[in-house]
């Protein structure tokens, strides 16, 4: 099962304009607010029209603006979770699973919603209005009512940000169990890096409404294709480069020059290191011969309940002005090791986990 997709749209300020070929299994869509992920789903749905373009699911046109084919939403075989879940108020768990089962005889339905409510544990609820219903609870039954006609894509917009952090984890497991078992074509929109690599199998990075990145997303967070996806996908460490006749590189807002392990394709624009990938080794006279070894004092720091940001700067640095701090993310348990160590410490810029970027 294959979801084709060229869609042109011309929105307040900027054209929604994706090409791509969304194959079996979930597709992470990430990228900013107002990126135009939301827009992207609604035109595969048929609630919003495009410009210009077509989209085919399973051989099957459901637009195509040459041909001029228009297929209504509701004979589109799309399953939408909304962000906000949609559920009829007036109607039960049971009566809002079995709207979406049309055509179909008394006994049928019943037998289809039975079995939705045995896959989403949903047991004890059929007859709660969702009023009655927890968050939690709403997810999955807006779930349910999504898969409940059988669809041949499925699409989520942002499905888990209602939630608090107890409950996100515990649909995001449900999720994961569903996406197991539904191996057809299914986007899921968000703004969270952590959620997009956790639920997709590959990933859509949307800038702007335009393509930036789309493919395996192990390779998108190891090497990001240009400095906004990197940013995108949460690097916090991305400094304007300057290439040394020798193969090396002097990181202009670090103020330091390092070797990397990429092969160069051609002339970068930027490097960048992700904050958890930079190490803090041990000892001062011992670590200068290391390579990508740097002296370096601690900013400022910022710590959430189990890691601690430490934002650095490197004494190799001439000047103070507009200097660019790196970054580094650590576990408590690591923090406390090195915490009251006197000044200088090193950090090491592991070749192996730098990249380039182009643009």
């Amino acid at each position: 099962m294959a979801l084709d997709l060229h869609i042109e749209k011309v929105l307040a300020d900027f054209e929604l304009d994706v090409t791509l070929r969304i194959s079996e299994g979930p597709l992470a869509v990430l990228g900013a607010s107002g990126a135009g992920k939301s827009m992207l789903l609604r035109c595969i749905a048929g609630l919003e029209k495009p410009d210009r373009g077509r989209i085919v699911l399973n051989d099957r046109i459901l637009f195509d603006s040459e041909k001029r084919i228009v297929v209504p939403a509701r004979e589109r075989r799309v399953g939408m979770l909304f962000q906000n879940y949609a559920l009829f108020p007036h109607r039960t768990v049971r009566e809002n699973l079995a709207f979406g089962i049309d055509g179909e005889a008394s006994a049928a339905r019943d037998q289809k919603v039975a079995a939705l409510v045995d896959r989403l544990h949903l047991g004890g609820l059929e007859s709660r209005y969702p009023r009655k219903l927890s968050g939690g609870e709403q997810q999955r039954v807006a779930l349910a009512r999504a898969l409940a006609p059988e669809p041949e894509a499925l699409l989520l917009d942002e499905p888990l940000a209602a939630l608090d952090t107890h409950l996100r984890s515990q649909v995001e497991l449900e999720l994961q169990n569903t996406f197991a078992e539904y191996r057809r074509p299914t986007l899921l929109v968000t703004h969270n890096m952590e959620e997009a690599y956790r639920l997709g199998e590959q990933l859509l990075v949307l800038a702007r409404g335009k393509v930036a990145a789309f493919g395996a997303k192990e390779e998108i967070f190891r090497r990001p294709p240009t400095a906004e996806v990197a940013r995108l996908t949460g690097c916090k460490n991305i400094s304007r480069v300057r290439m040394n006749p020798g193969g090396s590189i002097d990181a202009l807002d670090w103020g330091c020059r390092v070797n990397v392990a990429q092969a160069i394709a051609k002339p970068p624009r930027y490097i960048g290191i992700r904050a958890h990938h930079i190490d803090f080794v041990g000892g001062t006279d011992g670590s200068a011969g290391t390579e990508n070894v740097f002296p370096c004092r601690l900013s400022q720091s910022a710590e959430t309940p189990f890691r601690v940001t430490l934002f650095l700067t490197l004494d190799s640095r001439k000047d103070s002005a507009n200097e660019e701090l790196l970054q580094a993310e650590v576990f408590k348990e690591k923090w406390q090791h090195f915490q009251h160590a006197p000044f200088p410490w090193h950090i090491r810029l592991a070749p192996e986990l730098l990249f380039l970027m182009p643009e």
